[in-house]
């Protein structure tokens, strides 16, 4: 009880700074957030590894010092993004739009008629399509959701992502059942993919040429539900002189008939974007933690 109390105190502190630092111009918000990642770099020894582990195997022809060179940049883009959670949390609509660039056609699934799904592969400033959305079109959207383990953070997470437009929000652990409702009822669907949910419908596929298990539900759904696939990606840009969310062009042959297939295609087109900009796509996760059967731990 105490240690709970403790935790959620701790919780409450964090987003008390967070509403404080917002108030920063974004350049020096920028600076105290690679400052946050170098700290985090420091102390973070288990994410670290896992990083460091994660670049070893997409880019095994860079050398260990380009590699770790990768990783801390990647950890200073990280505290960034964790420090200007506070502007999607608290910063007023019109500041928004000034720090956001959107390219790309944003009003997509409001100008279609098939539903859309949006594909929003796990680069840092993820957050940032949220606001890109909801303040550039109508259409509502329905974002499955992963329950945080802190009620404080959970609270406030969802009610960040719920301060523009209309959006629905899914626990995980309810399925799909209740996103194919609201898919029905016209709201185009936020779906982030591309991490190791485990082996339940997923397959092995190879991402940078290590078989990383892979949900093939996105292929399946998009073609039961005859959905447009749109992907959107955020770059942070150096600076603190914004965000750019590119809202691609619709996948083209994407969904098949062949639901691994089009895995394999989505793979592809996501590593080409990552080497854009290796060092903001989320490497901390343990993305090849789950193996093909009698194949050791990668980690």
């Amino acid at each position: 009880m105490g240690s709970r109390w403790v935790s959620n105190a701790s919780a409450h502190l964090f987003v008390g700074l967070l509403w404080l630092l917002h108030w920063l111009p974004l350049p020096m918000l920028a600076v105290l957030g690679q400052g946050l990642g170098g700290l985090l770099w420091l102390l973070g020894r288990s994410r670290r590894r896992i990083t460091l582990r994660n670049l070893e195997l997409c880019f095994p022809e860079l050398s260990e010092a380009r590699r770790r060179a990768m990783a801390r940049e990647h950890f200073g883009w990280l505290g960034r993004s964790f420090l200007e959670r506070g502007l999607l949390w608290f910063a007023p609509a019109e500041r928004l739009h000034r720090l956001v660039r959107v390219t790309g056609n944003i009003k997509l699934a409001e100008q279609s008629d098939a539903p859309v799904m949006w594909l929003l592969p796990h680069f840092v400033g993820l957050e940032w399509t949220g606001p890109a959305l909801m303040l550039n079109q109508t259409n509502p959207g329905v974002d499955v959701y992963q329950r945080q383990s802190n009620p404080v953070f959970d609270k406030q997470m969802l009610a960040g992502r719920s301060r523009f437009g209309k959006t629905a929000f899914v626990d995980r652990h309810d399925g799909i059942r209740p996103v194919l409702r609201l898919i029905k009822q016209g709201y185009a669907f936020l779906n982030a993919p591309d991490m190791d949910f485990g082996e339940k419908d997923s397959a092995f596929v190879p991402f940078f040429g290590v078989p990383a298990c892979t949900l093939l539900a996105p292929s399946r759904l998009a073609r039961t539900m005859n959905m447009v696939v749109q992907p959107l990606v955020v770059t942070m840009l150096p600076g603190g002189r914004g965000y750019e969310v590119d809202a691609g062009e619709p996948l083209e042959g994407y969904p098949s008939d062949d639901a691994l297939a089009d895995a394999a295609k989505l793979h592809a087109w996501l590593e080409a974007r990552i080497r854009e900009h290796p060092a903001q796509y989320l490497w901390a996760h343990k993305r090849f933690k789950t193996r093909p059967p009698g194949e050791p731990s990668l980690y």
